[in-house]
């Protein structure tokens, strides 16, 4: 399968997430809503690398590969507690695309911290994204 097939899937479920997770949060805490699907998350992921044989390949895990891999963990924790959230206190036609304008802060992080170029199909796009994603989230 491409790189496109897989992208399209991840949207998919991105937003099958966004509107699970919005009836889900209904009616419990969004922390705690958060720990039970990092808890379905960490079996079924675990379960494809004991499925696999993955996990012989733990120890050949250098330490940086390591140290960045922790710290993007943490940076999806925080991000899914802060998204349960939203979800829970706003409307998910609107949090999901405020979420999705990582889009325009990965291509700008990338800029500055992978030296990666922003061509002008791709500042064009930026642009257009950040003007969608207000006028979803903030025009009536």
């Amino acid at each position: 399968m491409s790189w496109f097939i897989y992208a399209l899937l991840s949207a998919l479920f991105a937003a099958a997430t966004a509107i699970l997770a919005k009836i889900g949060v209904k009616n419990i805490n969004s922390n705690l809503a958060t720990a039970i699907r990092t808890i379905v998350i960490l079996f079924f992921a675990w379960g494809i690398v004991f499925a696999q044989g993955l996990y012989k390949q733990i120890p050949s895990i250098s330490k940086v590969s390591l140290i960045f891999l922790i710290l993007s963990g943490f940076a999806t924790g925080l991000s899914w507690l802060f998204y349960f959230r939203a979800l829970q206190i706003g409307e998910a036609s609107k949090v999901a695309p405020i979420d999705k304008f990582s889009l325009v802060l990965t291509i700008l992080l990338a800029t500055i911290f992978l030296k990666e170029k922003i061509t002008l199909p791709i500042g064009l796009g930026v642009l257009l994204i950040t003007i969608g994603t207000y006028i979803i989230a903030f025009i009536k």
